[in-house]
């Protein structure tokens, strides 16, 4: 499907929710450099992205009132600067996607992901199910209802890249996305100014997962105001606790490199 139609989908659906004046969803300008660079050509269909998100978003109870007005700077722009991060043609699987941060982001910006959307409730995997379908993004992603430790060694492969923004601190985060992510695999957690503190507390426990040292990496430094502070944490080894009823399957290894050279994120040790 094309940006256009995805465009007119996504904006019946959001008529139908809240009226369109209610919230200023257009890009500022003072964005738009930042906007256009993170996201190109595709650029329609996040404005289509961040219509949704203003109205149906709201109106389910996905993101605060307050937030709609900055859902450019705060949201979009933010999660898309993690696509520096991500080689070409990765798989990806976001952990708690909610109302498609970054995920749904990531699968506009980047049309050469597969990307899995995990996330366990209801009213939240409608929505993601809604989105992924008025944007045209079918093709590439996929919704999928259940916690991240009840879709371990099922039909979902391990990943190349594991995404999650603003789920729990980073020993838990670890605990439930590692097993998701291929051996040499990253997990790339979106977090903020207390990444450095959270690593000093929590490193021995990623580690004791299969993790490597968390490093603190910043997106987006030449288009952004506020840089998006991302830990990432290799899968060194396998770690898999043992599920009762579950047959094993085997380790994937990612394919990608593990040593900084896919991403452009400056890095910053924790």
């Amino acid at each position: 499907m094309s940006s256009a139609s995805g465009s007119e989908r996504a904006g019946e659906s959001a008529a139908s929710a809240v009226p369109a004046e209610e919230f200023d969803l257009s890009l500022p300008e003072a964005l738009r450099p930042a906007a256009e660079a993170l996201f190109g050509d595709r650029l329609a269909l996040a404005a289509a992205f961040a219509t949704l998100l203003g109205t149906d978003g709201v109106v389910r109870g996905l993101i605060g009132p307050r937030e709609a007005p900055r859902i450019w700077e705060r949201h979009l722009l933010n999660c898309a600067a993690l696509a520096e991060l991500i080689p070409s043609g990765a798989s990806v699987v976001d952990v708690g996607s909610g109302a498609g941060l970054p995920g749904i982001v990531l699968a506009v910006a980047r049309p050469d992901l597969t990307i899995a959307l995990v996330e366990p409730l209801a009213r939240r995997t409608a929505f993601l199910a809604e989105a992924v379908t008025a944007l045209g993004l079918d093709d590439t992603t996929t919704v999928i209802r259940g916690r991240a430790e009840e879709v371990v060694g099922g039909p979902l492969s391990p990943a190349d890249v594991v995404t999650a923004r603003a789920v729990a601190p980073l020993d838990r985060l670890a605990g439930w996305c590692l097993p998701l992510t291929a051996v040499g695999g990253r997990l790339l957690a979106l977090k903020g100014s207390s990444a450095a503190e959270e690593i000093a507390e929590h490193q021995s426990a990623v580690s004791r997962l299969g993790g490597s040292t968390p490093v603190v990496r910043l997106c987006g430094e030449t288009l952004l105001a506020a840089p998006t502070t991302v830990v990432e944490i290799v899968r060194e080894r396998a770690v898999v606790p043992a599920r009762s009823g579950k047959a094993s399957r085997p380790e994937r290894r990612s394919s990608f490199r593990t040593d900084g050279g896919s991403g452009g994120g400056r890095r910053r040790r924790g």
